[in-house]
């Protein structure tokens, strides 16, 4: 792994312990989000959205030898681990149920401009999640068919990621909430471009773009 590599990982778990320091600062001295809240329900979703890109990641780290889609995996999986375990957290400090208790993507409510939208302003699906059938297919890739694959699903994952994140910043005022969120669009919007490169370099492209 190159030493740029390396301190980007550790520019990233350093950002969310720096994060998860935060937490419980700032939680001392406010109210606890409620079960219905935007902090809540994007607590509850990005943490399986995360669960997903780390199941991608470990799919196709072990299918193929190139050292970059390596590294990026393992990029993914650490950072997006970590995240998931302060989603878990926040929810078990603001004394809530860690599972779904209201239907996904509820708490969009009225940013409907993230993703496909319900007349009710709620996205109908979380935006950038992998099908079943995409998911037995990268499973099923090998070699540089499940680079190119693990690429395209995960710009298109990384973009519903980078949505979600702006609708939380253009509801919530919780700093910790917040501050978790910026650093999810900024550094998956970078890994967006780097994906796009590597997909390039390997002459294919990204799918169709799901951001407005």
């Amino acid at each position: 792994m190159s030493t740029q590599r390396t301190r980007l990982i550790l520019v990233a778990l350093i950002s969310c312990l720096a994060t998860a320091a935060a937490m419980f600062l700032i939680m001392g001295r406010s109210t606890p989000p409620g079960d219905a809240s935007p902090e809540a329900g994007f607590s509850r979703d990005m943490a399986v959205h995360h669960t997903q890109a780390a199941d991608m990641s470990f799919a196709v780290r072990d299918a193929g030898s190139d050292p970059a889609i390596r590294g990026l995996t393992y990029d993914i999986i650490t950072t997006q681990t970590a995240q998931r375990g302060i989603f878990m957290g926040w929810l078990q400090q603001w004394g809530l149920n860690q599972a779904r208790t209201r239907p996904a993507m509820a708490w969009m409510a009225g940013h409907g401009e993230h993703g496909t939208a319900t007349t009710a302003g709620v996205p109908a699906t979380m935006p950038g999640l992998a099908s079943e059938e995409e998911m037995k297919r990268l499973r099923a890739a090998k070699g540089r068919d499940a680079e190119i694959l693990f690429l395209q699903l995960m710009i298109r994952h990384h973009e519903g990621g980078v949505q979600m994140a702006k609708a939380l910043l253009g509801l919530s005022n919780r700093d910790e909430v917040r501050t978790l969120a910026r650093h999810i669009v900024d550094t998956q919007d970078g890994e967006i471009k780097y994906m796009t490169n590597l997909l390039k370099e390997r002459g294919a492209q990204p799918y169709p773009s799901i951001l407005k």
